[in-house]
């Protein structure tokens, strides 16, 4: 039985392993350096920098997913914005993902939200077409775009501004 239930600061170990396990499933686990003490403070502080469900299939953890606020200034309405949606393999196929999915959906229909964004990595197809599925709309012609470390600090170090 699937049973979607919200993270709790309890369980800040477990959502760290499978954020973990997503990172290895995404070839990046070198990239990852989250603690438990960033969950701690991020998402279960005073000021919550975001939300994570997690699924439970017969109680054990199967999946999770995390998302946090956005805001689409052509609407004048906030949004969510999707980071992680993550099934563990062993629960695959059993509707799982699109429970979790189905659950942010509402949640920003409920909470007024234009809609809810999230990227997907090129080469996983079952996730592209899971996606489809869903009548999700692919926006081809954006890129998405990142600015961390070294290059970071440059552009925040300009002078003048």
């Amino acid at each position: 039985m699937l049973v979607i239930r919200p993270a709790t600061k309890e369980g800040v170990p477990l959502l760290k392993q499978l954020i973990f396990e997503l990172a290895d499933y995404e070839r990046e686990r070198h990239l990852v350096s989250v603690s438990e003490a960033d969950l701690l403070r991020d998402g279960f502080g005073p000021e919550p920098g975001f939300v994570a469900l997690i699924a439970e299939w017969n109680g054990d953890a199967a999946g999770y997913a995390l998302f946090f606020g956005s805001y689409l200034t052509w609407e004048g309405r906030c949004g969510l914005f999707l980071e992680d949606l993550f099934v563990r393999p062993k629960y695959r196929s059993r509707g799982i993902g699109k429970a979790l999915f189905s659950r942010v959906a509402r949640i920003a229909q409920r909470e007024g939200c234009y809609g809810v964004r999230w990227e997907v990595l090129d080469w996983n197809e079952a996730a592209i077409e899971f996606y489809r599925r869903t009548g999700a709309v692919f926006l081809e012609e954006w890129k998405s775009m990142v600015l961390t470390g070294e290059q970071l600090h440059r552009i925040a170090d300009v002078a003048g501004v």
